[in-house]
């Protein structure tokens, strides 16, 4: 593996910083505030990489040359419909009722910042849920306290290994950071 110059992902979410250390990448982790709104009429993936590529913009004027910004924004769509963090037990289980026994999409955008240029991405996983009874349901809220989680859940939690029938594409994305290919969009970075 290549020597990376000096990455920062700017993400508090402790399970990115798990999954890009397991990697190999050696990173710092520095935070700033961003508004994560966005404007309307985006599609869930555009919505996605709209934010992420935001929160790098924060770094724009105070990144030293060839320090590489991380930052990634994972959303959970489902009949086009974006599900962000609920914000009390209700809205989990509104949240979870409506992915219950049905398909949908978790979509991370990942932004990449180096010298003042952006590289953007986003990577999309169809999340199969079995229909979950609403014991189960507030069973899961109550026990896993979901309400930092897009769509009130994590696929690494109890949900995950008795809710979830199947996925179609990359499991870290779910979890909150598509780690193969932020692994190879850094490697590029290097090379050129």
């Amino acid at each position: 593996m290549k020597t990376l110059p000096g990455i920062i992902l700017a993400s508090k979410s402790p399970r990115r910083q798990e999954l890009l250390s397991k990697t190999g990448i050696e990173f710092d982790v520095v935070l700033k505030d961003v508004d994560e709104s966005y404007p309307e009429g985006l599609s869930p993936k555009e919505v996605a990489i709209y934010i992420a590529e935001k929160k790098a913009k924060a770094f724009d004027e105070t990144l030293e040359e060839n320090a590489i910004v991380l930052t990634a924004d994972t959303i959970v769509s489902i009949d086009n419909k974006i599900l962000g963090k609920p914000e009390n037990e209700d809205e989990a289980m509104e949240m979870l009722s409506l992915l219950s026994g049905r398909k949908h999409d978790v979509i991370t955008g990942v932004a990449l910042l180096q010298n003042h240029q952006i590289f953007s991405f986003a990577e999309t996983t169809e999340v199969y849920f079995l229909p979950l009874s609403p014991d189960e349901i507030k069973y899961y809220i109550q026990t896993y306290q979901p309400f930092d989680k897009a769509g009130a859940y994590g696929i690494q939690e109890w949900i995950g290994l008795a809710g979830i029938e199947r996925i179609n594409g990359s499991y870290s994305n779910v979890v909150g950071l598509p780690t193969h290919r932020v692994y190879e969009e850094l490697q590029k970075l290097v090379k050129n």
